[in-house]
Parts: C-alpha cells; structure tokens; sequence
C-alpha cells in the first residue's frame, strides 16, 4: 500500500525496531563511539537494505519506497527535490508485453558562478537490487530477499551524504550539481538512459558524471575507473596528492557494469567510484554485517573533494584527439598508455601484467650480490613503446637500490616488440610506467612479484 513519504522514516523505524536479531543488523555498544556521518551511513544502509524493501527489484514496490527515502531525506537536507514525491516515473515494455513502471530520484544544487552555473556535473546512484526469490527447502517453500547492502545501499547511502556535504558548502560551488538515485539499473541500466534521453532536456550541459555503486567494502579497496580519460584520471591523482584519509586506485577495467556506461555513450566523461569486487555480490548474504562503514566515511571525504574539484574545475576533455591535441600537441608526440585508442599490446594482449610475467619475471636475473647483502624493494621504471614498436627511453623513476635498479632497466630495454598504440586508427608512440618487484623469501632464495601498476 502507498506510504506518504512524511510517514516513511517512522514506518521503517518502527519496523527495524520489531525485527528479531539477525545478522543483517549490527547492534551493540560499539555504535556509541560512531561519528555522526557513520551513523548516517548506517541509517541509510539499514533503511534501504531493510527486508521491508524486498531487495528493492525494478518496478517493486520496495523500489518505490526507496525512491521516497531518498525524496524525504533530501529534502531534510535541504535540497532542492525536482522530482515528485516517488520519483521520476517511467515505462519498460517488457517482452510480455507489460509495461514496468520504475522510476528515478533527481535533486538540484544551484552553482553560484554566473558562467557556470547552467553547466551540471551529475552524482547518480543506483537504487534498485534483484529482488527476492523462492526455493523448496526440506519440502517447503522459503523465499529469499537479496538484500543488497554493498550492491547498492552503500552507493545511495553515500550518495545521500555526499548531497548533505556539497549543500553545507554550496557557496563554494560553481558548477550546478544534479543529484540522480537511478531506478531500474539492473534492468539494462534504464534509468540512467531515460535520465539522458527523455527526462533531462539539458544533456549538452553536462560537463561530467561520478557513479557511485558498491562502495561497502572498502577493507578490499577502493577504486577510480575513468575509462582512461587523462582529465579525470589527472583530477584523481591530483585530489590524492592532498591530505586524504584514503586514495583510490586506478583501474583500467571497471569490476562491474553499471550507470557510467551511458553517460559514456553520450560522450560525457565519468568516473566509477567502488569498492570492487566482493564474495556476496548478487546473493542474500550482501547484508550489512559486510559493510566497513568506517572506511566508507574516508571514501566519502576523498569523492566529496573530488566531487570539488571537478564541480570547479575546467571542463574535462572527452574527444580523444582533442586529449592528445592538448597533451602532446599532436598525434606525433608521446601518449600516455591509458590515452591511446587502442593500448599497446605485447603478445596479444593490452594488460601489462601479461608483459609483467611473459617477458620481465621470466627472464629478469636478480643480481647475485644483492641477494647475498639481503637487498629487496621495487623499481618503478618508465619507458617508451615507439611507432614500430620498440622499446626505447628506458629510465628509473623511483629506484630501490643501483643493483635492483640496473637489472630493472636491462630486461625492459631487452624487450621483444610490441604491437604500438593508435590514436584515431594512426600508430603513436606511447609511455607508460610500472612497477618490478624484487623480494627475498628466504636466505639465499629469490622471488619477484606482481604488483599493480
């Protein structure tokens, strides 16, 4: 039955407040020492993973409660909800021929520079799960709720926060911000497309999107996927070069699908921050009893620093010969790896790790003199992949010892050919940089180990 938003905090309080004991609750004395942001953090989770919302699957009645959460507690924030009291309702036809009604949150915060505020930087969230399912257990029937705390209470709760954060502060704002809690994500990403296509009518303003989806689970990582853009991977390095509780790192492969992918179809540039892969992705035991909301809380200093700077920023580039025009002045110059087209490869494939251990752990000597003075560490070595494929300009950008730093030099100047980068279908000559890890197990053994680059 339909809840008037007003009512809906004290419904699902009063309901928490009836649920027996179960590990998708945390309780205990421990909450008495949470700061004030955790505890909000903690509110949302518990709220929008509650077994009240049934998983929250597309076009459920537990999404439409879920829209009306994050409605009232925006509002409670004091921003501007621009969205009806449910959300944005919208239509999928489905191959039945039913139409599922699901819909999308959208918030506003007005930017206060006269020549950018009609320019938007978009913050979304997904709000939808999977829903629940039934199984025959010992003969009867159990339904289970896929309760998605990490996938995606996490994402919304700091979505949530981050709104209470950039509205405190929304003088320093420049730029408008468009707060978007996307409905139907799993549904082929639906929401975030009708958002693009037929809800918000000033797309060619908006500069720039930051996702946030399953970002619970911050003890295993935490990650920036920009899909290589130099603008956002440099804002990225740029914010983790300030005093920062936590940095992501960067990835060059998202760990999951999720709304970013059509604000890249419409050539906006983006960025996907998370918590990456984990054990109880898409099964009921993703509850809150896996959320590190402690961790969240540095994440969610980092993105709102990051949210910022962009928010205040130049425009980021998407086009990428534009991106190689304004870095290297031409496709004749040197291109970062993660700005070419297509990346080089080296034995038909573009992962660096594939080079790591076909060429550098396989053939690397680990100097007999440092192994007898007890010497390990790790090189950080630059070099160059010219047009025909040669490896050139090799040099230490961060050494660990003369001997370790010589043979870290020799094997990537020996390397075999590469098959070059291209920008724009012409081959260019590219660089990147990577980390050789020399590491001593025992007295007089060797090992050289993997790292991320």
């Amino acid at each position: 039955m339909y809840r008037k938003p007003a009512l809906l905090l004290a419904a699902v309080a009063t309901f928490l407040a009836t649920l027996p004991v179960h590990a998708q609750f945390k309780t205990g004395y421990d909450d008495l020492g949470d700061s004030e942001t955790v505890a909000a953090l903690k509110r949302h989770v518990a709220t929008v993973s509650s077994a009240m919302m049934e998983g929250r699957k597309a076009g459920s009645e537990g999404e439409k409660m879920t829209a009306e959460y994050l409605t009232e507690v925006l509002k409670g924030y004091g921003v501007d909800v621009i969205s009806g009291e449910s959300g944005d309702p919208f239509g999928i036809r489905q191959e039945n021929g039913d139409t599922l009604t699901t819909r999308n949150v959208c918030a506003f915060i007005h930017g206060g520079d006269k020549t950018l505020r009609d320019r938007y930087i978009v913050i979304g969230a997904r709000m939808d799960n999977l829903g629940t399912s039934s199984m025959t257990v010992d003969g009867r029937e159990v339904e289970r709720i896929y309760y998605g705390a990490n996938g995606n209470a996490s994402g919304t709760a700091m979505l949530l926060e981050l709104a209470r954060m950039l509205q405190t502060n929304r003088v320093l704002l420049r730029r408008s911000v468009l707060l978007v809690g996307f409905g139907a994500s799993k549904e082929s990403f639906a929401g975030s497309w009708y958002f693009l296509n037929r809800s918000f009518s000033d797309v060619s303003n908006i500069d720039a999107m930051i996702n946030l989806d399953m970002l619970g689970t911050g003890t295993d990582g935490f990650y920036a996927y920009t899909a290589s853009n130099a603008d956002m991977n440099a804002l990225v390095e740029s914010v983790s070069n300030e005093l920062q509780p936590i940095r992501p790192g960067l990835i060059t492969q998202a760990p999951y699908p999720s709304d970013h992918i059509a604000f890249y179809d419409k050539g906006i540039p983006s960025v996907f921050f998370t918590t990456g892969r984990y054990a109880a992705h898409d099964t009921e035991r993703d509850t809150q009893s896996i959320i590190d909301y402690e961790t969240m809380e540095k994440e969610l200093e980092y993105i709102y620093s990051y949210s910022v700077a962009l928010i205040n920023g130049p425009k980021p580039i998407f086009n990428p010969s534009e991106i190689v025009n304004k870095l290297t002045g031409g496709v004749s110059g040197v291109v970062p790896y993660y700005d070419c087209d297509v990346k080089p490869s080296f034995l038909g494939s573009d992962d660096p790790k594939v080079f790591l251990q076909k060429w550098v752990y396989s053939y690397m000597k680990y100097p007999q003199e440092a192994i007898n003075q007890g010497i390990q560490g790790r090189v950080l070595v630059d070099f160059v992949i010219d047009e025909e494929g040669k490896v050139r300009d090799v040099k230490v950008l961060k050494g660990a010892d003369p001997l370790l730093d010589e043979e870290a030099v020799r094997i990537i100047s020996g390397s075999p050919k590469w098959k070059p980068g291209k920008v724009l279908g012409k081959k260019v000559s590219s660089e990147m940089s990577l980390y050789i890890e020399f590491r001593l197990e025992k007295k007089g053994t060797k090992s050289f180990g993997l790292k991320k680059y």
